[in-house]
């Protein structure tokens, strides 16, 4: 079934363009039917970002979920994997976070979480579609059911606390100075909290949203100001996350930027030594790099790929019990805590590495050496070209280049009419040789 509002992520877009107060409207009245499991009093929590237009859409959704009868818990800014951790621990029927993630602030998204706090699975988001285009007037409450809205307070500390949690008791960051970046967005509150109550010297930035600044020139996607500020103050690791706090990179007291790939090595060989692997392996996605399947495989960790997109990796963790999942990007899933990617645990999961090893973040967080890798897009107006005989013809001899040596993606956007050619290995050249060969056919096949 084709998805007409769902994306990967929940619904996301321009904010009154595609995500609009009626579409708004009609996502808490269809999600709140949907979740209408019974006969007690129906609650949904809602958390949002940083962004001008959350507080539109968090009223809109306020209506709609009370006139189809459930009571609304609204809790402000709040990362979204608290809003999933929030949903189940206060026993909601439904949880949702107003949110674009890294996206401009004149984006925004709509994120559903369901009462075991994890993500809808596409069956539960095909439901919810099909109520958005019907008429719902006689599925409305009646006068006396309708629902109530409150702001709840304490929330905040409640995830301070449920972070702290996950590092053993007697573990202090004391020592470490801590350069933070909060992108102006959902962590700029808690996250810089969290380390100053686990004793770290903390320099936050990114702390003063406006509205209009979240992920601009800061946070995970802009990372430039972070890297230059660990240097500027001499401190020993810099932290970056974006805009809704469930991802985030690293940044090494060198100013040198630690990508997903490195920390899902971190966090793999550390779990492996105490123990705590549920599984031996771990989750990413067709994205990372070879150099992290390499030096995972030497330590009798195997790496699962799936395609793009942090469901993916969640689905897979889910149905085949692992433990430790996430993507290049920083999107790291830690499913004994927690039930999406969270930026603020895996980085105090790798503070933890760094304080038990007592050595630099340079040292600590290089695991391995990335092999060469070439990304490139082309576009094309119409047809299939990943179809096209010459195409196919040039992915099967790259492969046959590339065996033993390397590895190579070739995968449509899901996004955008183009095309994504990558391709690693250890001779660079040999890397740019293939990918180059299947541009030019599809550039061909596309003209």
């Amino acid at each position: 079934m084709v998805r007409k509002y769902f994306g990967t992520d929940g619904i996301r877009g321009r904010a009154n363009g595609v995500i609009t107060p009626e579409l708004a409207l009609k996502v808490g009245q269809a999600a709140g039917l949907t979740f209408r499991r019974g006969d007690h009093r129906h609650r949904v929590l809602i958390g949002k970002d940083t962004r001008l237009s959350g507080y539109m859409i968090e009223t809109a959704l306020v209506a709609g979920f009370t006139s189809v009868g459930m009571d609304v818990l609204l809790t402000g800014p709040i990362p979204t994997p608290a809003v999933g951790m929030l949903t189940r621990s206060m026993r909601a029927d439904l949880g949702v976070m107003i949110s674009a993630s890294h996206n401009p602030f004149d984006d925004n998204g709509i994120k559903l979480f369901g009462p075991d706090g994890f993500k809808l699975n596409d069956d539960v988001e095909h439901e919810i579609e099909a109520l958005l285009d019907a008429e719902l007037i006689k599925k409305l409450a009646k006068g006396a059911d309708l629902g109530r809205a409150k702001r709840i307070d304490g929330v905040q500390d409640r995830y301070i606390e449920f972070a702290k949690r996950t590092l053993p008791r007697n573990l202090s960051l004391g020592g470490l100075r801590i350069v933070i970046d909060c992108a102006n967005g959902a962590g700029y509150r808690v996250a810089p909290e969290a380390l100053k109550e686990l004793d770290a010297e903390v320099i936050a930035i990114g702390i003063e949203p406006d509205g209009f600044n979240i992920n601009r020139e800061c946070g995970s996607t802009e990372p430039a100001v972070l890297c230059q500020k660990v240097k500027e103050m001499r401190a020993d690791i810099g932290i970056a996350l974006d805009g809704d706090a469930d991802r985030m990179l690293i940044v090494d007291e060198r100013g040198r930027i630690v990508d997903g790939d490195q920390v899902l090595a971190v966090i793999a060989a550390s779990w492996q030594a105490d123990g705590r692997l549920a599984q031996p392996g771990i989750v990413a996605t067709v994205m990372s790099n070879l150099g992290l399947e390499r030096y995972l495989g030497n330590l009798g960790i195997a790496l699962v790929r799936t395609p793009v997109g942090d469901r993916y990796v969640l689905e897979h963790m889910r149905s085949h019990g692992h433990n430790v999942g996430g993507e290049q990007s920083g999107h790291i899933i830690l499913s004994d805590y927690t039930t999406t990617g969270d930026g603020l645990l895996a980085a105090l999961q790798v503070l933890a590495v760094v304080k038990k090893q007592d050595e630099p973040v340079s040292k600590v967080c290089h695991r391995f050496d990335p092999l060469p890798q070439v990304l490139k897009n082309v576009r094309y107006k119409s047809g299939k070209p990943l179809e096209n005989a010459s195409v196919r013809t040039a992915i099967k001899d790259a492969e046959a280049r590339l065996t033993g040596q390397g590895r190579l993606l070739v995968r449509p956007s899901g996004t955008e009419p183009v095309i994504r050619v990558m391709g690693e290995g250890d001779d660079k050249v040999l890397v740019e040789e293939v990918v180059d060969g299947i541009v030019d056919a599809l550039t061909n096949a596309a003209a």
